[in-house]
């Protein structure tokens, strides 16, 4: 059996792992119930997906056609970075809109300061007792 053989079938499970691991995270954006719980589809589910898939682009890309594979490396270090950050700033997001959440979901959000959801802030006065 040929080192190529074993290759090939190595990068077909990459590939279809990565496709199952984008399915259930489209299936997660469309069936779960509120915005916070969506978040983990496409941020959690789809980022390893396209790393299973960039990982068998750069073993065949890399092994059988001898092709340098230094963008394909950019591109999952671009994807790792960026996912967090941007579900991070889409669940604060949300948070301060303070969209509507399933009661069946864990846990409460710390909660916010007035000035943090678009209210005015409430003056603090010197003579109140210290905290």
């Amino acid at each position: 059996m040929s080192i190529y053989v074993i290759l090939e079938g190595v990068i077909s499970l990459f590939l279809i792992a990565g496709g199952a691991f984008i399915f259930i995270g489209s299936l997660g954006m469309t069936h779960l119930r509120d915005f916070y719980m969506r978040l983990h589809g496409p941020t959690k589910a789809t980022t390893m997906g396209i790393g299973c898939i960039l990982v068998a682009s750069m073993l065949y890309f890399g092994v059988i056609d001898n092709y340098p594979v230094i963008q394909k490396l950019l591109i999952a270090l671009f994807l790792f970075i960026t996912a967090p950050v941007s579900a991070h700033l889409l669940a604060k997001t949300g948070l301060h809109q303070q969209l509507k959440r399933v009661d069946k979901t864990q846990g409460q959000p710390a909660e916010l300061r007035d000035e943090e959801v678009g209210k005015k802030p409430v003056p603090h006065h010197p003579d109140a007792g210290h905290d």
